[in-house]
C-alpha cells in the first residue's frame, strides 16, 4: 500500500514536470521568435529637401503635399551615397533598402517643420523588412538563407561596416496600426480595439451578472423555473465561444443592422459569453457569506434588500471582482466570436470610438500568422508576448484581490 501511494505521488510529480517542461518550451519558442520585433533596423541617409524634386511650389497647397514625390528624395540620397550603382536593375535593388513607407515619414516631418525645405539633413530611415531580417542575422551571427539578392547583401554589409545601419527600439510596433509592410505594422490599433471592446463587455456583463446572481441566490423562489434557469446558465458556460459569435452575427448585425467590425458589437457578443462565468462566480461569492451575518441583520430589523445591499454584497464583492477579472481575461483572449462579426477586417487606422471599425489583439495575431511575409513571424510572436503579458497581469490581479480582500469568519 505504501509503495502504491509513493508511486502515485511520483506519477503526479512527473505529470507536473512534463506540464512545466512543455510550458517552458512554448514560452522559449515564442520569446526567441518575437524578441526581434521590439527592435528595427534603420539606415542613416543624408538628403536634401529639394522642393522642385518633390513638386511643391506652395507649402499651403494641401494637394501638393499629398501628391508630392517624396520617394525621389530618398532615391537621390541613396544614389549619392552609392555612386558606383549605375545599372537600372542595380538601382532597383538600391532603392529597396529603405521601406516603401519612408517617404510618408519625410512628408509628415516636413509638414511639422516646413522650414526644413531646401535644407540638408541626416536622418535614420526605417529599412525594408527583408533588409531588417538580414541585418539582424548579421548582428546575431546567423548565416541562414536571405531573401536579399547578392548586391543588396553587399550594400547592407557596407552600411553596417560604416555604422550607417543600426538597430533601434521599435516604437512603431506600439504606436502604429496594421500594415501590409511588416516593418510598418503595429499593434496600437488592435490594442485600442480590444480596449473599447472590453469596456463594453465590462459595463454590460458585470452589473447584469451580479444582479442575476443576487436575484437567483437571495430573492428567487426555488421552483422549476429557477432550476431551469440555473441549469441553462451552467450549460452556457460550457458552450463553444464561436456559438456566441454566430448569435451576435444573427441578432446584432443581420437583425439589428449594427455596424460590422465595431467594438460595440464585439463587446455585446463577449458580454453574452462572459455572463455565465460572472453569474456562477458571483453566486459562489454570495454563498460564501455566512448565514449568521444575514440572520443578525434581519434580527436588527433590516429588510431583505438592506441585508443584500449593506451586508451581503460588500462582503461578496471581492469574489465577484475576481470572477469578473477572470471573465475579462477570457474575453481578451477570444478570437472565434470576433471573427464571426467581421472584426477580422484589415484595419489601418487606429479606432477612436466604440463604433469605429476595429480589430482586436487576438484577431491581429491570427491575421499576421496567416501572412506570407517572413518578417510577420516575429511580429506574430511579439504580439503573442504582449497578449500573454496582459493575461498574466489580469490573472495576477485577480489572485491578489482574492488574497488581499479575503475575509475570514470564526
Amino acid at each position: 500500500r505504501y509503495r502504491a501511494e509513493s508511486r502515485f505521488r511520483w506519477y503526479g510529480r512527473i505529470g507536473v514536470l512534463f506540464a512545466i517542461t512543455f510550458l517552458l518550451v512554448l514560452f522559449t519558442d515564442i520569446f526567441s521568435k518575437g524578441i526581434g520585433a521590439f527592435r528595427s533596423t534603420s539606415i542613416e541617409i543624408s538628403l536634401t529637401y529639394d522642393q522642385e524634386l518633390v513638386g511643391i511650389s506652395d507649402i499651403h497647397d494641401e494637394s501638393q503635399w499629398i501628391q508630392g514625390d517624396w520617394d525621389s528624395l530618398i532615391k537621390t540620397a541613396l544614389r549619392e551615397r552609392f555612386p558606383e550603382v549605375t545599372d537600372r536593375k542595380e538601382k532597383r535593388a538600391l532603392y529597396a533598402l529603405v521601406s516603401s513607407a519612408a517617404g510618408y515619414d519625410l512628408r509628415d516631418r516636413l509638414r511639422a517643420n516646413p522650414d526644413l525645405l531646401g535644407q540638408t539633413e541626416t536622418l535614420w530611415l526605417i529599412a525594408d523588412d527583408d533588409v531588417d531580417t538580414y541585418f539582424k542575422g548579421l548582428k546575431d551571427g546567423i548565416t541562414e538563407v536571405s531573401f536579399l539578392d547578392p548586391l543588396e547583401q553587399i550594400l547592407v554589409q557596407n552600411l553596417a561596416a560604416n555604422g550607417e545601419a543600426k538597430l533601434f527600439f521599435n516604437s512603431r510596433f506600439f504606436t502604429g496600426g496594421d500594415s501590409r509592410d511588416p516593418e510598418q505594422a503595429g499593434i496600437r490599433g488592435a490594442m485600442m480595439g480590444s480596449f473599447f471592446t472590453l469596456i463594453v463587455t465590462l459595463l454590460l456583463s458585470f452589473p447584469i451578472g451580479v444582479g442575476a446572481a443576487i436575484y437567483l441566490e437571495s430573492f428567487a423562489k426555488k421552483n422549476r423555473l429557477t432550476e431551469f434557469i440555473e441549469v441553462n446558465i451552467n450549460n452556457l458556460a460550457a458552450v463553444p465561444s464561436i456559438i456566441f459569435g454566430l448569435l451576435g452575427l444573427a441578432i446584432f448585425i443581420n437583425w439589428l443592422h449594427m455596424p460590422r467590425s465595431a467594438p460595440l458589437v464585439g463587446g455585446l457578443v463577449l458580454a453574452l459569453m462572459t455572463l455565465p462565468t460572472i453569474i456562477i462566480t458571483s453566486r459562489a461569492a454570495i454563498k460564501a457569506v455566512p448565514p449568521s451575518i444575514q440572520e443578525a441583520a434581519i434580527g436588527m430589523g433590516a429588510s431583505p434588500q438592506q441585508v443584500v445591499w449593506h451586508h451581503v454584497l460588500p462582503l461578496a464583492m471581492p469574489g465577484m471582482l475576481t470572477g469578473a477579472i477572470i471573465g475579462m481575461a477570457q474575453a481578451l483572449g477570444e478570437t472565434a466570436p470576433l471573427l464571426m462579426i467581421g472584426m477580422v477586417a484589415f484595419i489601418v487606422d487606429v479606432p477612436g470610438g466604440f463604433t469605429d471599425a476595429a480589430t482586436a489583439l487576438p484577431v491581429q495575431i491570427f491575421l499576421w500568422a496567416d501572412s506570407p511575409e517572413r518578417a510577420f513571424v516575429e511580429k506574430t510572436s511579439a504580439a503573442i508576448m504582449v497578449l500573454l503579458g496582459f493575461l498574466i497581469l489580469m490573472n495576477t490581479t485577480a489572485v491578489y484581490l482574492r488574497k488581499r480582500l479575503k475575509r475570514t469568519w470564526s
